[in-house]
């Protein structure tokens, strides 16, 4: 039973990678901005979900490790909850700010490229607590 935080961590750091670094630019290379856009915004939408679904259950599960942690061996453990967090407040960030902005930036005018700048970099930021996170699981060093 010990094993599924760990799939669980590889399902989100492997799924971020293949959506994000794999099948976004190839919508985009293969369909064009027009029909691609609106796919990589549901795509998003559901890995932001994902994301945050994944997060609290593994912070439930690390909050279950803190009582069987020595006190003096919590730093460990409380650093991967800290990115855990972090890649939550990310997606949340990702789909219920910045992704509204992009699609008003696309219809309105507005400045598209920060906005998209900015997903980018929360989309990464949520890549990298995800693998992390599994690197931490994988060395047993929460």
């Amino acid at each position: 039973m010990r094993a599924w935080p760990l799939w669980l961590a590889a399902l989100w750091w492997g799924g971020m990678s293949a959506v994000s670094f794999v099948v976004v630019p190839t919508l985009f290379a293969r369909l064009g901005p027009a029909v691609a856009g609106p796919v990589a915004a549901q795509l998003f939408a559901l890995q932001s979900t994902g994301v945050i679904v994944v997060g609290l259950a593994l912070l439930l599960w690390l909050r279950q490790q803190r009582r069987r942690v020595p006190a003096q061996d919590i730093g460990p453990l409380m650093g991967t909850m800290a990115l855990v967090l972090l890649a939550m407040l990310a997606a949340f960030l990702q789909e219920f700010a910045v992704a509204e902005r992009i699609v008003s930036a696309r219809s309105a005018g507005g400045d598209l490229r920060l906005w998209h700048g900015l997903g980018s970099a929360l989309v990464f930021l949520q890549w990298f607590c995800g693998a992390w996170v599994f690197k931490r699981l994988i060395l047993s060093a929460f």
